[in-house]
């Protein structure tokens, strides 16, 4: 049996992040792999193709870049602009949790797309979303304070966007490959997504640094050889592609940490927030004696009825947290 047989002995995986070291170049690495995950998220909103793409996107970029922290809590990918698509929403827990959404002008979409110019999937970051910015927010709780990290909407597509964060940081390199489609899977076509990041951090340095830096142009260069259909190919073990990638620099894979689409919202999480109105905005949003509140993320609505809403009046609570 070779060397790559061995590596990719594993069968194939959805829903991971899979980490890596180039141990010849020093270089950390994650591998992410989403499929009935993506599907279900994608599925739940019937977003129009090219909003399901830029979704898809931003839910993988999210995961790989949670799996670059340590944090106990949750990683937000976010993006406000003033184009059709005014909001997108990536999340992903410790616990490998992921939800997004996006708000989407229906009519102004439609006009967006009906523009004459180069195909939507070469610039949907101008034509989607506008101008204004992405934000990385890192929310431990209570225990320890927020970090979030924002920079302007500076690229054709999210992943140009990601890069252009990369360059404006002093102590981090990094670099990614990113692919979302639909694949056959399951009897049928299904939403697929992929992403490969390489980072070369500071402490990692300190050797040659002629060979330092030829070894991380050579990692960079086989990242980007990486193909659409290598990232999206259900029949590809994780390992065996990175493997075919990076063998000549030593790769060494680790542990995978699984994903999975799961919401945090909850019954109670809602009537919390409810606690926070005051009664007269309640009365407004009711519709028939009946005020229901549906979640952005997962679609699933809450009802609440007029005894229901003043009991939640009557007794105290916390203020809500963002679910």
């Amino acid at each position: 049996m070779n060397a790559e047989a061995r590596f990719g002995e594993a069968k194939a995986a959805d829903d991971i992040v899979l980490p890596f070291q180039i141990a010849a170049h020093a270089l950390r690495g994650r591998l992410v792999r989403l499929g009935p995950a993506v599907d279900a998220i994608l599925n739940r909103h019937v977003y129009p193709e090219p909003v399901a793409l830029l979704l898809g996107e931003a839910l993988t970029l999210a995961a790989a870049l949670a799996a670059t922290l340590k944090y106990d809590g949750v990683f937000t990918l976010q993006t406000k602009g003033d184009g059709p698509v005014s909001m997108l929403v990536a999340d992903v827990t410790t616990q490998g949790a992921l939800r997004g959404y996006a708000q989407v002008d229906h009519v102004r979409l439609k006009a967006a797309l009906d523009r004459p110019g180069p195909d939507i999937e070469h610039d949907p970051v101008p034509r989607l979303l506008g101008a204004g910015y992405l934000a990385f927010t890192v929310d431990q709780g209570t225990a320890s304070d927020r970090y979030q990290g924002i920079v302007e909407l500076n690229g054709a597509t999210l992943a140009d966007c990601i890069r252009h964060y990369f360059r404006q940081s002093e102590q981090l390199q990094a670099t990614i490959n990113l692919a979302v489609g639909r694949a056959d899977a399951d009897g049928g076509k299904r939403w697929r997504a992929g992403a490969l990041i390489i980072q070369r951090l500071p402490e990692m340095r300190g050797g040659d640094a002629d060979a330092e830096e030829e070894g991380w142009r050579d990692a960079a260069a086989k990242l980007a050889s990486c193909t659409r259909a290598e990232l999206l190919d259900p029949d590809l073990p994780p390992d065996r592609l990175l493997y075919r990638l990076f063998h000549k620099g030593g790769i060494r894979a680790y542990r995978q940490r699984k994903l999975a689409d799961s919401c945090r919202c909850s019954r109670q999480r809602v009537a919390r927030m409810l606690r926070g109105l005051p009664m007269a905005e309640l009365e407004d949003l009711k519709v028939d004696s009946r005020l229901v509140v549906t979640c952005e993320f997962c679609n699933r609505g809450y009802g609440f009825d007029q005894r229901e809403i003043a009991q939640l009046h009557a007794e105290p609570g916390p203020a809500a947290r963002p679910s």
